[in-house]
């Protein structure tokens, strides 16, 4: 028999004080925390690691804890999976969301309906169910999970192409208004047999506006106050952060908008703004995610019954084969193949359908509505993430080496450290750890072509500081502090995180151009950037101008070149101090 569920709170625990309370609940984070290094030795996703630990603690395993609370699972999980989308969001670069928009986007909304019927159909001819039943269980389990994405993506060692990579996270961010769409739409349809279409349309387009619209306006604002707040308590920020996210997903859930694509843009405009203390926010709200993962996904451990799941076991393995091998490719295929994507990377954005939190969370949705078959969906819609989440994702790497997707291991980011008055102060202090093929390792520091008012602060290797000279080389593994202006971030990148290779290409010249001493040789330019100005490259900017005008070069001159142009914009006496170099149709 499936376990009834209660609305009202129905918590039963073996030790029923707070301070036990609080010992519970200590240790079921560690053991979390701990399932994630076994969840690396055995292959499996970590999700599926902290439910296990959740089904373990509960009634049916050996904590013999009773927790029955759909209202309170629905609160905590909503929150963490806020918490989680927020910090996604904080990670993810303008330039992916340029890159793939187009397709993850069509994914997130005709991929996940397309993914909904198929799933719905079949559900309700394999569990002997009306169909509007059926789709609803295909809604519930229609969009991938942001959580379960983001972390075998980011944390598991798997390496793909940015424009792979990217399209899998932002289709999983924002897939999850159109999940929602449709589960409140059919439950509407099948407790109100007189609701109207023209009510979900609307239902659908107010759950992306909105969420749109707040997002962004909650990010700009956010961003405003953050720069120009004085808080005497430093550790103040990432809080503040952390609640303009939280307003942003309050006020859209509450103007009828989605709230997690809310808060997901407001992440993304927040991330990719500077702002003081910014690298301890990243640091706050990744371990906050972490934390909400483990939270959620135990207590979704705790709220299930085992013994409810081999009852439907049967049923939901056939559901779950056609969600992977018949719905999601049907969804997937014809979107992919329209936007150009090759078919290593079409069958591996198939495979790669994780199921995670948010099917469980609306999976309690018939609950709070009261739909009579609320028990035998939810058991269902369980077992199916299961299955998915330990199939897809445990196979994740084999199945991208197997359609040579893989990667190779990135260089080390660059990490920004705080500059507290951010607002004032036109520049950033980063930390670039050189990798074994960096193009500026075996290099002094007077041949890196830095950009002008560049400044390598500090050099550290192993325990010991260097003072940074001219004559001082770059071995890898060495830590550079350099202070910058975020203008030339692009050239230092390039520069310090760039591997050698034969495809080394040049650095493409914004429109702000790139500014150098006029004393950079030609030669050095090339090997940092590979902009290539002239053949004869063993000469100095100066001398190069003074050889290249056939009048007395002053500031502000141009001499332009087939690809490029050089201006000159500081000169003390004759002696040229300062060049940009410009591309081609830069302009004052």
């Amino acid at each position: 028999m499936h376990r009834q569920r209660f609305i009202h709170l129905q918590i039963k625990l073996i030790m029923p004080t707070i301070e036990q309370l609080i010992l519970l609940t200590s240790i079921l984070i560690l053991l979390g925390i701990f399932s994630s290094k076994l969840s690396a030795r055995l292959g499996l996703p970590m999700l599926v690691m902290f439910l296990f630990i959740g089904m373990l603690a509960g009634e049916d395993g050996i904590g013999k804890i009773t927790f029955d609370n759909v209202n309170v699972s629905y609160a905590v999980g909503s929150l963490a999976l806020a918490l989680i989308l927020f910090d996604g969001g904080l990670q993810t670069s303008v330039k992916s969301i340029r890159l793939v928009w187009k397709p993850a986007f069509t994914l997130a909304t005709l991929g996940v309906l397309v993914t909904a019927g198929v799933t719905g159909v079949a559900a309700a001819y394999i569990l002997g169910i009306p169909l509007l039943e059926g789709l609803l269980l295909g809604a519930i389990v229609g969009s991938t999970d942001a959580a379960a994405v983001f972390s075998l993506l980011r944390n598991a060692g798997i390496y793909l192409n940015e424009r792979l990579q990217s399209t899998l996270e932002i289709e999983s961010a924002t897939n999850d208004p159109m999940a929602i769409f449709l589960t409140v739409g059919l439950l509407q349809l099948l407790m109100n047999q007189q609701a109207s279409g023209s009510e979900l349309v609307l239902l659908f387009f107010s759950q992306m506006g909105i969420g749109t619209v707040i997002g962004l306006t909650v990010g700009w604002v956010s961003v405003k106050i953050i720069n120009k707040i004085k808080l005497m308590a430093t550790g103040l920020y990432p809080v503040l952060v952390a609640a303009c996210g939280l307003l942003s997903f309050g006020l859209a859930s509450n103007l009828e908008g989605s709230g997690f694509l809310s808060i997901f843009v407001t992440g993304v405009v927040i991330g990719n703004h500077r702002f003081v203390f910014q690298r301890n926010t990243f640091l706050f709200h990744d371990g906050l995610a972490w934390l909400s993962q483990i939270i959620m996904f135990v207590m979704l451990g705790l709220l299930v019954n085992p013994s409810s799941l081999l009852e439907v076991w049967l049923e939901g393995l056939a559901i779950a084969l056609v969600l992977t091998f018949v719905a999601r490719p049907l969804a997937v295929i014809p979107v992919l193949k329209l936007f150009g994507f090759p078919k290593p990377e079409i069958a591996l954005i198939s495979w790669v359908g994780l199921r995670g939190s948010v099917p469980i969370i609306l999976a309690i949705f018939p609950f709070i509505y009261g739909l009579p078959g609320a028990n035998l969906i939810f058991d269902v819609v369980f077992f199916v993430v299961l299955i998915s989440a330990t199939l897809q994702g445990s196979t994740l790497p084999y199945v991208a080496r197997k359609l040579n997707l893989m990667q190779p291991p990135p260089l080390i980011p660059a990490a920004t450290l705080d500059i507290t008055a951010v607002d004032q102060i036109d520049a950033d202090l980063v930390e670039y750890t050189l990798g074994e093929d960096c193009s500026a390792v075996g290099r002094r520091l007077s041949q890196l072509a830095l950009p002008d008012q560049t400044v390598i602060a500090m050099i550290t290797r192993g325990k010991s500081v260097l003072p940074p000279r001219g004559s001082t080389q770059l071995f890898a593994n060495d830590h550079l502090f350099v202070v910058l202006k975020p203008e030339n971030r692009l050239f230092l990148e390039h520069l310090f995180s760039e591997k050698i290779s034969p495809e080394f290409e040049a650095v493409e010249l914004p429109s702000t151009g790139l500014s150098l001493k006029g004393t950079t040789r030609l030669n050095e330019i090339y090997a940092s950037y590979g902009i290539r100005i002239d053949e004869n490259d063993d000469i100095t900017l100066d001398k190069f101008i003074y050889a290249n005008t056939t009048t007395e070069p002053t500031q502000g001159s141009v001499i332009k070149l087939e690809h490029l142009q050089l201006k000159i914009v500081e000169m003390i006496d004759t002696r040229i101090v300062t060049v940009i170099l410009e591309p081609i149709d830069g302009r004052d």
